[in-house]
């Protein structure tokens, strides 16, 4: 992803009828939500222009420069939309502060996606002529069949031999739309099941074929598919795997479901102590903070591999650490050196990590780790490895 040179985005900036650019004066008022509506449409590139759109930050609509004092502030505020969660799958972007015929503004340079319709707080935009607005049904057909099916990332790749009674319709119907698409817009639209289920990248092939994504959230039975796509749990009394084993789970079902019942046995074995001598109001405190595990355990169903491997995500909890185990070692632009980084993230699943943040298993984007390292500190350590990622919690400490 090479961004304009100087010459480029002139041409751009003065062209007051392209569809590939939007103007901003500032980033005050309503400008935030129509500069990530401006961003969604240019992701999802109906014309097929196959080039990056552009949003100028410091313009007026006429091509006049505002000159808007472009901070390291407004920078930051400007790339938190690629991670804030609410466009999905998360966009490619980059934003620089770039001079322009002697004025500093700031420019957010937008490639269009490989999987689209991308969605921004579940609406998918889009631009005709230099209008953008809400796609209609044909244009979301359109950016559906514009999919490219030998590049797509695994997780929307149909399974040949799967069939829609491999999963639950209800459960689409019921938990799944209404997480991932506004309210009105499901009410207007008259799409078929079969639509709604290719829609959402659930089928592919017209609706007939489950793809992998389908399976991992709505399926009846993921592991008959993907024979890795369950958890292992156990906890263990003693320091090592010889140790006798306290109790043990094999959590199977949609990945939601595991997430769910998994959070739920780490909840039971984070045994609290309660305090009250000596202190005005009861202290509560627990083995490892809870809002730590969740970040780690959500990141592992996320980011893991469900391709080329039968492993499932383990999760051992020892008397003097915990263990969470994830297939997959460090994908695109993470490297074992980078990993962790603010910043730092990449999406072997992008379309599963589009369906937990819908559902509300991922709040904001390559945050995970940051907030469970914010909250374990030192008692946090990475083992990376090409084939799988592995984060241990040290047990509290009584020295």
């Amino acid at each position: 992803m090479k961004p304009y040179n100087d010459e480029t985005l002139a041409a751009l900036l003065a062209d007051l009828e392209s569809d590939r650019v939007e103007r901003k004066e500032s980033l005050r008022g309503g400008a935030p939500e129509a500069v990530r509506e401006a961003v969604c449409a240019f992701a999802n590139d109906l014309a097929g222009h196959a080039e990056p759109g552009v949003v100028f930050i410091g313009v007026r609509d006429d091509g006049a420069p505002a000159k808007l004092d472009v901070t390291d502030a407004l920078l930051r505020q400007l790339a938190d939309i690629k991670t804030d969660g609410n466009i999905v799958p998360p966009p490619s972007l980059l934003v620089e502060r770039r001079s322009l015929g002697g004025h500093d503004m700031a420019v957010i340079t937008v490639w269009p996606c490989d999987a689209p319709p991308a969605r921004y707080k579940g609406r998918i935009h889009v631009r005709w002529g230099p209008r953008r607005g809400l796609a209609s049904a044909q244009d979301e057909r359109i950016l559906n069949e514009r999919r490219r099916f030998r590049d797509r990332p695994f997780d929307v790749q149909p399974l040949a031999e799967a069939t829609q009674d491999d999963l639950d319709l209800l459960r689409f119907e019921q938990e799944y739309l209404p997480s991932a698409v506004a309210a009105d817009v499901l009410a207007a639209n008259e799409r078929s099941r079969e639509q709604r289920l290719a829609a959402t990248k659930m089928t592919a092939e017209g609706g007939l074929r489950p793809t992998v994504l389908g399976l991992l959230v709505i399926g009846r039975s993921p592991s008959d598919w993907l024979p890795g796509a369950y958890t292992q749990f156990l906890r263990i009394a003693g320091t090592d795997l010889t140790a006798p084993v306290e109790d043990e789970a094999a959590i199977y079902g949609a990945v939601t479901d595991q997430i769910r019942r998994l959070e739920e046995k780490l909840d039971t074995h984070n045994r609290r102590s309660i305090r009250f001598a000596g202190v005005d109001r009861e202290s509560r405190s627990e083995i490892y903070p809870m809002d730590a595990l969740r970040q780690l355990v959500r990141n592992a169903f996320m980011h893991r591999s469900y391709e080329g491997t039968n492993a499932p995500i383990r999760v051992y909890w020892f008397d003097d650490r915990l263990e969470i185990h994830s297939p997959g070692g460090p994908f695109g632009c993470v490297t074992p050196d980078n990993f962790g980084q603010p910043g730092i993230t990449d999406y072997r699943n992008p379309n599963l990590a589009e369906a937990l943040h819908a559902l509300g298993f991922v709040q904001r984007f390559g945050a995970g780790i940051a907030i469970a390292r914010k909250a374990l500190g030192d008692r946090l350590r990475f083992e990376i490895q090409p084939g799988f990622i592995a984060a241990t919690i040290a047990g509290e400490s009584h020295d």
